[in-house]
């Protein structure tokens, strides 16, 4: 395994078993009909995973993010009865069908159905492909992160929709191997699996089950995650046990639970009503650990700000807020917490930090994927990034960069600079442009250098004011998108110095630089400025626009297509 990357071959993680390894074991020699079924495998095998498989493929199945896999209805008809008789509804050759309107209980990924698909065509389990069992994690041992986690039990249940019995059998087994070294958190991943598989996976759970009813998990945690026969089996079965329910693990105390519940419904203010009835305050209601783990991002920084809530405070189990909002894996949420001063360096019960928690629930294969220019990050990444800033301590800088710094006490030209910097950001980097937009509470930027756009004093008009005005009167809007702006970019250097690093190399080249100074030079000087200045802003207005389009298209449809060679198609239609 490579130590510096994290990847290795995931074939090491299911060498450990043979029963995963192989589904039967041939002898030395074959005989000569074991010789012929071993062909004909991967005869079939190669069709399926030929570059040219669409060629020869009458149907197509649609997984997460817009990614076909070509297949053929005659084989798979062969091998399962549920795809016989989805198949039998579509006569038509080149149909498309929905992974998500055939396995409805559970998300399944394009990898874990891959492995499904390839175990019907080839009558073999086959090797992974490189990072899909493999966390970020340099340290982890693969063997039971939870990407491995992930990938068995997307397969246990692919394999259970789909009516591969043999499969389920299989994949039961090696997840009972693994299940007392797995995280207590994802023991309650493959019980929701297990529930769903109901007496095919009869062991696993029940095995599940004692684990949970040992555990310290409360009652609205597991209400979250679990069907609700489930919860009464675990609480019946921790009355027995005697357990005390101080913590919660028997039932919810009322008043917490109506905080929680006014958190769902997004109802801060409410929250601030319930806490002066006094029977309980947001730490004891563990209100921050609630938010971030179920509730939106906004909710989250409105509890904040009520500043009524220890941001360091632990839960039940040991776990900070900063340790469940690694677990959520949302950027803005980890930031927030962090600008509210949540540490870093704190521990779990187990020993790990919440960058430790973020690298194992990543995995390897998407960490690594190459992001295009200007194309949103994912979010697993992003977490990483900054929890790793944010442990390197890197102090806050004064100014943006030299440029800023050479503005002096001018403000337009300041302005002027930080309205650049911020654009750019949103141009280069998306994701992370929004992210500390969000977190500094900045409004976007709808007119861009020509026009600034602010609330006023009284916060409920709008006004558009021309930084190219001469003389330039320094006005309260100004100011108010000034500190905006500036605590934006602050943000930006803090978490994402990568992407600062780019945008200082944008906004600190001599063309740019000097552009702040628009009235200096010769007069054909200036007139090349103009000119140039005119040109960017041009260019920039029209990116910004287009930007915007596509952030509010991305609100109301969440649909999205990638481009994929050999199993993957992206147009959605026949060859």
């Amino acid at each position: 395994m490579d130590s510096k990357t994290g990847l290795s071959d995931s074939t090491e993680i299911l060498s450990n078993s043979s029963s995963i390894c192989n589904l039967r074991e041939f002898p030395s020699e074959p005989e000569p009909s074991d010789v012929g079924l071993n062909r004909f495998s991967e005869n079939l095998y190669s069709i399926f995973e030929s570059p040219d498989s669409e060629f020869f493929a009458d149907a197509w199945l649609a997984v997460t993010g817009g990614r076909e896999i070509p297949v053929h209805r005659c084989i798979l008809s062969g091998r399962s009865g549920f795809f016989r008789n989805v198949f039998a509804g579509s006569k038509d050759r080149g149909s498309r069908f929905e992974l998500k309107d055939l396995a409805k209980d559970y998300e399944v990924g394009f990898d874990s159905v891959v492995a499904v698909l390839g175990y019907l065509y080839s009558g073999k389990v086959r090797a992974l492909p490189k990072g899909v069992c493999v966390c970020v994690d340099e340290d982890c041992s693969h063997t039971a992160c939870r990407s491995t986690v992930n990938f068995m039990v997307e397969v246990l249940y692919a394999s259970f929709t789909f009516q591969v019995s043999e499969l389920v059998s299989l994949y039961q087994r090696h997840l009972l191997d693994i299940l007392d070294k797995i995280a207590a958190d994802d023991v309650l991943v493959v019980l929701s699996v297990a529930n769903i598989c109901g007496k095919a996976c009869e062991g696993l759970l029940e095995r599940c089950t004692e684990i949970i009813v040992k555990s310290k998990f409360d009652v609205i945690t597991l209400d979250k995650a679990l069907p609700q026969h489930t919860v009464k089996k675990i609480i019946d079965s921790r009355l027995e046990l005697g357990f005390d329910n101080s913590e919660g693990l028997i039932y919810p105390e009322k008043h917490v639970k109506r905080i929680h519940r006014a958190l769902e419904s997004d109802d801060v203010e409410l929250v601030r009503m319930l806490l002066k009835e006094g029977h309980t305050n947001l730490d004891d209601a563990h209100a921050l650990h609630y938010a971030v783990a179920y509730c939106d991002a906004k909710t989250t920084a409105e509890l904040l700000d009520l500043g009524l809530a220890d941001v360091n405070c632990r839960n039940n189990r040991g776990y900070t807020v900063l340790h469940v909002a690694a677990m959520r894996r949302e950027p803005k949420l980890i930031v927030s917490l962090l600008t509210k001063g949540a540490r870093p360096s704190d521990l779990t019960l187990d020993g790990r930090k919440a960058l430790q928690i973020a690298k194992q629930l990543t995995r390897s294969a998407d960490y690594f994927k190459p992001t295009e220019e200007g194309k949103d990050s994912p979010r697993d990444r992003l977490c990483i990034e900054i929890l790793e800033q944010a442990e390197r301590r890197a102090p806050l800088l004064g100014e943006a960069s030299a440029s800023l710094a050479m503005a002096g006490d001018d403000l337009r030209k300041k302005l002027l600079y930080l309205e650049n910097r911020v654009g750019l950001a949103k141009l280069l980097f998306p994701m992370e442009a929004k992210v500390v937009m969000d977190i500094s509470q900045m409004d976007c930027t709808s007119e861009f250098i020509n026009g600034l756009s602010s609330k006023n004093s009284a916060g409920a008009k709008r006004t558009t004011v021309d930084l190219n005005e001469a003389p330039f009167k320094i006005q309260e809007e100004h100011l108010i998108r000034l500190k905006e702006l500036s605590r934006t970019v602050e943000l930006g250097k803090r978490f994402f110095p990568r992407c600062s690093e780019v945008l200082n190399k944008i906004m600190d080249a001599d063309d740019l630089s000097q552009l702040a100074y628009l009235g200096h030079g010769t007069p054909s000087e200036r007139l090349a400025k103009k000119r140039r200045y005119m040109e960017l802003q041009e260019v920039l207005t029209k990116a910004f626009n287009e930007d915007k389009q596509e952030i509010d298209q991305s609100v109301l449809s969440s649909s999205s297509t990638s481009t994929s060679v050999g199993l993957v198609r992206s147009n959605g239609k026949p060859a």
